[in-house]
């Protein structure tokens, strides 16, 4: 008898294909749902502003609330293309100070202050949303990034608010087994060398 090995403390997992990797996140549907009727953001989304992609959708589940707290009602599936998401990984800083990476708080906050993307490691979540183990991305965006990824590396946007709404409801009602089945597949992804990750 084998046992499932538990995933390393940090790892991107994601839905992903040769070319696109998918992130998630969770708008009011006044914005939330022209994206994915367009398959791009419109004006009113704001370029020059921090946003936050996710590519666990469970952890998505989490800080959504199941796509039910104010101005998060509508989840979006973003496909970007994996160059993207390479260059905003590769030109990423933690969100945090980590001894471990940076030699000092200050060396560490001058980097944040050149980095045009940043990396949080989350606990991941499991079905009920209860934190696991092992850690999940979240990758910020802002100024030259938040401005490529709106522009130029989605390639489509899909709204899966009911999809959230189905696993959410066969978790309630205990068919967890059901609910697991449809969540989207997300493997371990090769991410590009980075001392983020």
């Amino acid at each position: 008898m084998t046992t499932q090995e538990s995933p390393p403390h940090r790892q991107i997992r994601a839905a992903y294909t040769a070319g696109t990797v998918t992130v998630y996140q969770a708008y009011a549907p006044a914005l939330g749902l022209p994206a994915a009727r367009d398959g791009r953001f419109p004006p009113a989304w704001e370029r020059g502003r921090m946003t936050w992609v996710k590519p666990s959708f469970l952890w998505m589940m989490y800080r959504c609330g199941w796509a039910t707290k104010p101005d998060q009602e509508t989840v979006l599936a973003v496909e970007i293309t994996r160059e993207g998401f390479a260059w905003a990984l590769e030109r990423a800083c933690l969100s945090h100070h980590d001894p471990d990476r940076y030699a000092d708080a200050a060396d560490w906050r001058a980097t944040l202050r050149r980095s045009p993307a940043r990396v949080q490691w989350d606990p991941e979540r499991d079905l009920h949303l209860r934190p696991l183990p092992h850690r999940s991305l979240q990758l910020g965006l802002h100024g030259e990034a938040s401005r490529r990824y709106a522009d130029e590396w989605i390639t489509g946007i899909t709204d899966v608010t009911p999809l959230a709404h189905e696993i959410r409801a066969l978790v309630r009602a205990r068919r967890t087994e059901e609910a697991a089945r449809l969540l989207p597949v997300e493997r371990p992804y090769p991410a590009p060398a980075s001392p983020v990750l």
